[in-house]
């Protein structure tokens, strides 16, 4: 589909950019989700924007928080937005706004995390919480701030990135949480779709990983910026990452996950790479860059289908919906894109 001079530079390469149905949100973004099949364009400052593509293309401006948005995570149901008015908010298919937490000294909710089942996570400072369907709730203090917050894909088990590791916790057991140590502060913390691996994303430009089943240690280094973006690809064979000038694919096949294993580097650009959003049902994932290119790539050749051209505002906000049928963009200004593909 394409190739490329030693530069970098596209060559040719196939464009869907007269398909892309453009929007403007009017609005700082952050993220992209999907509730359905409309695109929820999550703001800076208090508000969603959701999108329904199938239609005229109005957006629906939504007030979930009184102050700026810190963190939000969705399940396809419903967005968990933690702000910085010290609320856990919840937004669904239908639009209905609920406040789920309210921190008692409102200090702001820095994380949010979303199970299954419908438990919520979300941290405060050094403490993280867990309230599960039922309304039980249970708090667990860690040795620095977290920086980030994720729930195993089976079982209540939460992960509690920080300074200097990771803390494994399971609410409902009364031991203790497990202490993943490496020297360096953590933040986005991710496990693999099929629970055997955990992967953090560093302060430094690098990623680290730990095997759950004898806590080995995975490093994955060499990137030239901080990694902040990561996507598990279908069947969690590969992790895709931001932080290049390329975007990373972290081989995850077999006991081993990375160690021992070089990762591929899949579409080179003049510039670097600023959010990966996996396909949810085939090797295909999209990447932004930070000149406000959008491309589709193809995992087992590097084809690249180009769905939007570059001089304009980085990307930060890529979503795909569950079936894999529509793709969602915008970059940091709140001018944004949708493809039915």
């Amino acid at each position: 589909m394409t190739s490329f001079d030693q530069g970098g530079e596209a060559a040719s390469i196939v464009s869907v950019t007269d398909k892309v149905k453009p929007v403007s949100l009017g609005m700082a973004v952050t993220a992209v989700h999907y509730l359905g099949d409309r695109a929820a364009f999550v703001g800076t400052e208090e508000s969603v924007a959701v999108v329904d593509g199938d239609g005229d293309g109005e957006i629906s401006k939504v007030d979930v928080t009184g102050g700026g948005i810190l963190s939000a995570v969705s399940d396809g149901s419903r967005i968990v937005i933690g702000g910085d008015d010290g609320k856990v908010s919840s937004l669904d298919k239908a639009g209905s706004v609920s406040v789920l937490v309210t921190d008692p000294k409102r200090r702001w909710i820095d994380n949010v995390a979303l199970h299954p089942d419908g438990a919520i996570a979300w941290s405060v400072g050094k403490t993280a919480f867990v309230r599960q369907p039922k309304g039980e709730e249970k708090s667990l203090e860690v040795p620095s701030t977290a920086g980030g917050l994720a729930f195993a894909p089976k079982g209540l088990r939460l992960a509690i990135a920080h300074y200097n590791g990771a803390t494994l916790w399971f609410p409902n057991m009364a031991g203790e949480p497990e202490f993943l140590g490496w020297a360096g502060s953590h933040h986005a913390v991710t496990f693999s779709p099929d629970n055997k691996f955990l992967v953090t994303a560093m302060h430094e430009p690098a990623l680290h990983g730990w095997r759950l089943a004898d806590s080995r240690h995975m490093r994955m280094t060499g990137y030239p910026s901080r990694v902040k973006s990561m996507s598990w690809g279908s069947g969690g064979r590969f992790l895709a990452t931001s932080g290049a000038d390329m975007v990373i694919l972290w081989p995850f096949v077999g006991k081993d996950g990375p160690m021992g294993k070089e990762p591929a580097m899949l579409a080179p650009m003049k510039a670097k790479v600023t959010a990966v959003a996996c396909h949810p049902k085939q090797d295909i994932l999209a990447c932004g860059y930070e000149d406000g290119t959008v491309l589709m790539v193809r995992m087992q050749d590097g084809a690249e289908i180009l769905v939007r051209r570059n001089e304009t505002p980085p990307i930060v906000a890529l979503g795909w919906n569950a079936a894999g049928t529509w793709l969602a963009f915008s970059d940091e200004s709140g001018e944004a894109g949708l493809l039915r593909l």
